[in-house]
């Protein structure tokens, strides 16, 4: 496969690489700052960049300092969750999914918080926002519960006005070279918290902090998690890229909604940027990798399989039809794609 960069876009990418080198500066400049301020006006959030969506749930983890108290991770998702967890010194506690959006279960969620649990990461999965976010941001508020949001796949995914970041306290996004707006690597913090954007910016470079032309470093906890200035002037012209991109999977996700009865069904309202489109118990001829598998859940996962039973199921039944960007019989009309992806 050959991921799609039209030369267009090539030209403007290596314009903004000359200016790199003629500034001097290839970290902590200009292509960073424009890149945080183009994301953050399209999510309509404060915007930090890191080097990875790793680094940017990480970040958020230590912010909230976790370390010694308990976080609901939802089962289905990437092993990087509870990573990141771990190495912010947390406790991982893993709840279950539902099956309708693969997305974490309010109702299993209710069941594992504690006076012990500190946080809840919600992960919006496979391009769409969680179905119950509302009602799981409101329970976290009332119990004084940090929400944490990964975003590494709901670039383009909104609801009633909202997407990933504006229901917890911070959003995660990545931009791995696999996701709906690809850098290859690099990944943002996006958050309506002033004092938490600022605590990100000294986090991800050692804790540094400039007073008075005097370089400091006052964080314990912060590391090198800097975006390069190369990286993030990718993210300049991918941020102009991304709704021909998003239209482009939209128009393939409509003709696939014609073909495929059992699949992820989004609630009135809801717009999905399609990181996958997600079917079950179908045969496929052709198909992307599962959103997550049976290895992606972790060996961890794999000991507790009675408590997260939804998450099990999933691995098990849902299959995604191509929808990634280029993807060589997306023109084709539906008769033909039917006849194409049914065995």
């Amino acid at each position: 496969m050959v991921i799609p960069f039209e030369e267009e876009y090539r030209k403007k990418f290596y314009e903004l690489e000359r200016q790199i080198f003629d500034s001097n500066f290839w970290s902590e400049g200009k292509m960073q700052r424009t890149f945080e301020e183009k994301f953050g006006d399209y999510v309509r959030l404060g915007a930090r960049a890191v080097a990875s969506g790793g680094a940017a749930l990480l970040a958020i983890l230590e912010y909230i300092d976790v370390r010694g108290k308990d976080v609901i991770v939802p089962a289905n998702t990437f092993w990087a969750d509870a990573r990141a967890v771990q190495m912010a010194g947390g406790n991982v506690i893993f709840a279950d999914c539902n099956k309708e959006d693969l997305c974490l279960s309010l109702e299993d969620m209710k069941k594992k918080v504690t006076d012990e649990t500190k946080a809840v990461i919600v992960v919006h999965i496979g391009g769409h926002i969680a179905f119950e976010i509302e009602e799981i941001a409101n329970y976290c508020k009332e119990r004084g519960i940090a929400l944490v949001e990964d975003c590494a796949h709901v670039h383009g995914g909104w609801w009633n006005g909202k997407t990933g970041g504006h229901y917890g306290i911070a959003g995660a996004y990545s931009f791995y070279a696999t996701k709906t707006m690809p850098l290859g690597d690099g990944g943002m913090v996006v958050s309506k918290d002033p004092e938490l954007l600022k605590w990100v910016e000294k986090y991800r470079n050692y804790g540094k902090e400039v007073i008075d032309g005097h370089v400091y470093y006052k964080l314990e906890n912060g590391f090198n998690c800097r975006i390069n200035e190369f990286t993030a002037a990718l993210g300049i012209v991918q941020m102009e890229r991304l709704p021909m991109i998003l239209e482009w999977k939209k128009s393939l996700a409509e003709k696939y909604d014609q073909i495929f009865e059992n699949r992820v069904k989004l609630p009135d309202g809801m717009v999905s940027g399609y990181y996958k489109y997600i079917v079950f118990d179908t045969p496929l001829t052709q198909e992307t990798g599962q959103v997550f598998g049976p290895g992606d859940l972790g060996d961890v996962i794999a000991k507790v399989e009675a408590a997260v039973p939804n998450s099990h199921w999933v691995t098990q039944h849902h299959k995604c039809a191509p929808i990634y960007f280029g993807y060589e019989h997306a023109d084709k009309s539906v008769d033909e794609l039917r006849e194409t992806l049914l065995k």
